[in-house]
């Protein structure tokens, strides 16, 4: 076992999640770990340098899944409508082939749009009505419907225009009024600058140099689709560790990857979401909520490879850990966050780190998981 120090609470049967944590997570990543099942709070710990319950870092794409249930509030309102074009609510996105592309292709990673030629600057990553405005007149990357790839820092950008034109608000500013604010979750799409005092910068990966040469000596170009999608096609390359280092990102919460919060603040959303907090009903109708964790893209992701599968807007973690039911849904980040729900087994799972892996590999997703997995099926 590690001789890390782990902080914080765990109810009665998850002991062994705690001896997990601590097996798992190393000093100088910094990580949370927070769980609730059936909408009671059973694990909240963290550990490492300058890392406290209540510290915040950036999420990246596990913003995704607070931007998907905006969405999905809005196709339970019936102000939104996952068949209908994009195009309908946004006419401008009409342009170079993109007319029948559906809100239902964007969420489920079928558009074909996956970034720009010559790429986005960092600045206008920063910005997703900027992103808006030049995937507008973007032709996709392949036939729209006929495969799907991820669209790391853009997806969701094209999400939030159709939010913004349809409602006439940003998604942003759905989230603050209808989740976060309710609940009082550390989870924010825009953060304030009165909590920046809170926020702990995201550390770069550490590894040899001979290992790290060797992983960049197989990195997809920067003008292939797995280079297009995650920002490489760029001059220079997005750095990714710097993205969420920097306030304006912060303070505009892109709503692809520009989210920060923590993990009680991600496993509180996906209670609320799937089964009520602090007494009140789920957020999500069943006939929402089935709809938005069923399987959508399945197969190999022409960004990602073998890593995809998705439901609507959240990831099939049903299909990432064989352990948890069919449907579980959530979203992972790439400076290591996860966070997911599965509404079988009644679990809301959030986990932040504060430092990349080299490789975008976290291996203790797994263990965390299937320890919280076993504890909570046991109790």
């Amino acid at each position: 076992m590690s001789d890390i120090d782990v902080h914080g609470t765990v109810a009665s049967g998850f002991e062994t999640v705690r001896e997990e944590f601590a097996a798992a997570v190393g000093e100088e990543a910094g990580a949370q770990l927070a769980v609730y099942v059936h909408g009671r709070q059973v694990v909240d710990l963290w550990a490492g340098d300058e890392v406290t319950g209540d510290t915040l870092t950036g999420i990246y794409s596990s913003t995704k899944g607070a931007a998907t249930l905006v969405v999905a509030l809005l196709v339970q309102d019936g102000v939104l409508e996952l068949d209908s074009s994009v195009a309908r609510y946004w006419p401008e996105f009409a342009a170079a082939g993109k007319d029948r592309i559906t809100v239902r292709d964007l969420l489920t990673h079928r558009s074909g749009v996956i970034g720009v030629d010559g790429g986005f600057t960092a600045a206008e990553l920063a910005d997703d009505q900027v992103i808006a405005r030049r995937l507008a007149g973007q032709r996709p990357y392949w036939r729209p419907g006929s495969a799907y790839g991820y669209g790391g820092f853009v997806t969701f950008a094209m999400v939030g225009e159709v939010v913004r034109r349809a409602t006439g608000r940003s998604l942003g500013e759905h989230f603050e009024q209808r989740v976060r604010a309710p609940y009082g979750l550390d989870l924010y799409l825009g953060l304030p600058e009165t909590l920046e005092d809170r926020y702990r910068e995201v550390l770069p990966g550490l590894a040899d140099p001979d290992r790290l040469a060797a992983f960049w000596a197989n990195v997809p170009g920067p003008h292939s689709l797995t280079g297009i999608g995650y920002g490489l096609n760029s001059t220079p390359p997005l750095d990714q560790v710097a993205f969420l280092n920097t306030r304006r990102v912060r303070a505009l919460g892109q709503a692809s990857a520009g989210g920060v919060g923590n993990a009680r603040g991600l496993a509180g959303m996906y209670a609320a979401l799937a089964f009520g907090l602090d007494g009140r009903a789920p957020l999500l109708e069943p006939a929402t909520l089935g709809e938005f964790a069923m399987l959508h893209s399945t197969g190999r992701d022409l960004v990602t490879g073998e890593a995809g599968q998705y439901a609507l807007g959240f990831q099939a973690k049903g299909a990432r850990y064989p352990f948890l039911s069919a449907n579980a849904f959530g979203h992972n980040g790439s400076a290591g966050s996860e966070a997911f729900a599965d509404p079988v087994g009644g679990l809301a799972f959030g986990y932040t780190r504060r430092r990349f892996s080299f490789d975008w590999s976290y291996p203790e997703h797994d263990r965390l998981a299937a320890a919280v997995h076993h504890a909570a099926a046991a109790s």
